[in-house]
């Protein structure tokens, strides 16, 4: 455990109140530490919590240079003057660093780039042309597909406004039956035609 976060507890069980600096930053975020000096916790200030710092060089309002090389605890406090430029300084001057070429050199490089976009140019220009012909053949395509839908609209609508007629002539699918015209014998008229024979 720190020696800080020690030293914290105790005050925070003898109801000792802590007083905690709260500054801001260059890009305007809150952070809080008890005092601003080398070894001290220092904190980010959200809504809801604190954040240990994270690791990095930030450049308070006042202009001076806060160093965290651990997270959360201060490793350096200065002010940043011309032999310790800030970090966003540095970055600038390592984008900016020209060096010079020779003569000879820039001109056999400046050759090397001339062949180049000669060989490349008409790959380009032919390149452009397929792209226009294949919109136009997309627009085209598209243009189809549109007449084909108005197309299937118009022939759905059409089948729908057709008066509903009736049928006729019905096809008719029935059988004729034919029922016999006698009756059923009965044992007693067998009896009697079987006599009468």
């Amino acid at each position: 455990m720190k020696a800080t976060k020690m030293l914290n507890d105790i005050k925070t069980l003898l109801n000792i109140e802590v007083k905690l600096e709260e500054m801001k930053l260059e890009n305007g975020t809150v952070i809080t530490t008890e005092s601003l000096e080398k070894g001290n916790e220092v904190f980010i200030v959200t809504d809801d919590e604190k954040v240990a710092m994270p690791v990095g060089e930030y450049i308070l309002e006042d202009g001076k240079l806060l160093i965290v090389e651990e997270e959360g605890i201060i490793a350096d406090v200065r002010d940043v003057s011309d032999d310790v430029p800030a970090k966003e300084e540095t970055e600038d001057l390592e984008e900016t660093i020209e060096t010079e070429v020779p003569e000879e050199v820039a001109s056999e490089v400046e050759a090397i780039v001339e062949a180049v976009v000669e060989v490349i140019a008409p790959v380009i220009e032919e390149v452009k042309s397929e792209i226009e012909e294949l919109k136009k053949q997309y627009a085209s395509l598209m243009d189809d597909k549109e007449e084909k839908v108005e197309d299937k609209k118009k022939e759905d609508l059409s089948a729908a406004t057709k008066p509903i007629t009736r049928n006729s002539a019905p096809k008719s699918n029935k059988t004729k039956v034919e029922f016999g015209t006698g009756k059923f014998a009965t044992t007693l008229d067998r009896v009697l035609n079987k006599l009468n024979k």
